[in-house]
């Protein structure tokens, strides 16, 4: 069977504005009244330099806070308003807004606090409150085993973060976040140790790094709308501790390429889990563990204004992406035929376009122009944004020969804007302790970049789908939780 052989026999889609549940309604609204307020703080910073609001040793308002209320309140806005057709008529319509509300408003205050134990606070509730959705319908067992598994790896990541946190203080004498900040060139031995390995785990837990992507590929259970919420913003919370804390993981350059390392891992193995997956959502599940390890690649280069622009445009396209995946179903049927295989032009137009991308991103940010790890900023940007663009031509019904010479024509444009944002989010972000802290390039970096380089082009290439052994490994890999699986249709009936 070829194309699509079904006709469209669905009916009219409820109306939402007639007999309407009373809390959605409110909800919708005061959500998109926080993304319109939060706009208007974003708008001052830029425009008059207003900001820095506080109540002293409890909460502070900077660039980072006020781009992220915008961020948050617009995807929950997005959500919100999708959810009032989705979860129209659904038993647990009123819980799932009440709850999706609750997390953005605790996401919210996250990005704003200053005292370390309201941070701690708002952490574990974000995550909890994020595992109540994975498992929203409480008739369905596999939602209630999905959600359970998920409250696991966040309740481990907050007690990561609390042993942090404690140990911080202890180290500084500091309760506060701008404190510790403040304080960090006293931090040294072993006590420092344990709070930036916490750090570093307990945001690899939250972006759902290898190996701790197995919360994320079981929650396949959520409602679309809250996995769009998940992926766009959810999983970016591990940036954000990052550069809250950036002058305590930036005093050593051992533990940045370890960050690096970990980063890329998770970045090439995102990519392999990917290649496996048989439906939508897992797909874009493994889409995202990759995508987040090249965010924390360049958090751990040095560079987290640059991580902080990966997460605004990862949420934009990966939100868009989750709450479109219904059509991209609908729209997907098999042909009979294989793509041919990558021709010598191919690469080299690719190549070209690549360089061409580097040296406009290089100019227009003025990152990569001398020997430190922004050479590397620039070739992950590259690799990332051209594996985008691609994936985006890709998608068309243009000839092969065609989509090589599309791909600039989508990417110089797309690295452009990737340039622009990130210069622009950096000036944001002016005022934070550390924002840019480029390290020096070693002989390890060197080989990080070496292996990383060969098995990604050997990916490109498809050397890894000649391996049985290999995909049996990347399946069992990539298998959510065994209690979370769906076997049977009538699993589905929560009733």
């Amino acid at each position: 069977m070829s194309g699509h052989s079904s006709k469209t026999t669905v009916g009219a889609l409820p109306d939402t504005t007639v007999e309407s549940p009373f809390v959605p309604v409110a909800l919708t609204w005061l959500v998109w009244s926080l993304f319109v307020a939060s706009i208007a703080a974003l708008a001052a910073r830029v425009r008059f330099g207003v900001g820095g609001w506080e109540i002293a040793g409890v909460v502070a308002i900077d660039g980072l806070t006020v781009l992220l209320w915008a961020v948050v309140t617009f995807f929950s806005g997005i959500v919100h308003s999708y959810s009032r057709r989705y979860m129209a008529g659904d038993a647990h319509e009123t819980d799932f807004f009440v709850t999706v509300f609750g997390f953005t408003v605790a996401v919210m205050g996250l990005v704003a606090a200053d005292h370390i134990a309201l941070f701690g606070l708002l952490w574990l509730s974000m995550g909890l409150l994020m595992a109540k959705l994975i498992g929203i319908v409480s008739g369905w067992k596999q939602a209630r085993a999905a959600g359970a598994v998920a409250r696991w790896y966040f309740l481990a990541s907050s007690a990561l973060l609390g042993v942090a946190l404690a140990a911080l203080w202890w180290a500084t004498g500091a309760a506060t976040v701008s404190g510790i900040a403040a304080a960090s060139e006293t931090l040294a031995g072993p006590v420092w140790l344990v709070a930036a390995c916490a750090l570093v785990l307990a945001a690899m837990i939250q972006s759902a790094l290898v190996p701790f992507h197995g919360w994320l590929l079981s929650s396949m259970t959520a409602p679309t709308p809250a996995s769009a919420l998940m992926h766009a913003g959810f999983v970016n919370a591990g940036a954000i501790l990052l550069i809250r804390f950036a002058p305590v993981i930036t005093v050593d350059a051992t533990l940045m390429l370890g960050i690096v390392v970990v980063g890329a891992a998770s970045a090439l193995l995102g990519k392999l889990l990917k290649s496996v997956q048989s439906d939508v959502k897992s797909e874009l599940g493994c889409s995202t563990v990759g995508q987040m390890g090249f965010m924390i690649m360049q958090a751990g280069l040095g560079f987290f204004g640059a991580a902080i622009t990966h997460l605004v445009l990862h949420g934009f396209y990966k939100a868009y992406q989750f709450l479109g995946a219904g059509g991209r179903v609908e729209q997907t049927a098999p042909t009979g035929t294989t793509e041919p295989a990558t021709s010598v032009g191919g690469v080299a137009v690719t190549l070209l376009t690549g360089l061409a991308g580097g040296a406009l991103f290089a100019v227009l940010t003025g990152k990569g122009t001398s020997l430190d790890s922004g050479l590397l900023l620039v070739l992950f940007v590259v690799l990332t944004t051209l594996h985008a663009a691609r994936s985006v031509v890709q998608h068309t019904s243009l000839p092969a020969t065609v989509r090589y010479g599309a791909v600039p024509l989508v990417f110089l444009p797309a690295i452009t804007v990737y340039a622009l944002v990130y210069t622009g989010i950096e000036a944001l972000l002016t005022g934070l302790p550390v924002v840019t802290a480029p390290t020096e390039l070693t002989a390890l970096h060197a080989v990080v970049v070496a292996v990383f380089l060969v098995v990604y082009v050997a990916m490109e290439a498809g050397v890894h789908e000649r391996s049985q052994r290999l995909y049996v490994v990347l399946v069992n890999a990539s298998q959510p939780s065994f209690g979370t699986v769906v076997t049977s249709t009538e699993d589905y009936n929560e009733y």
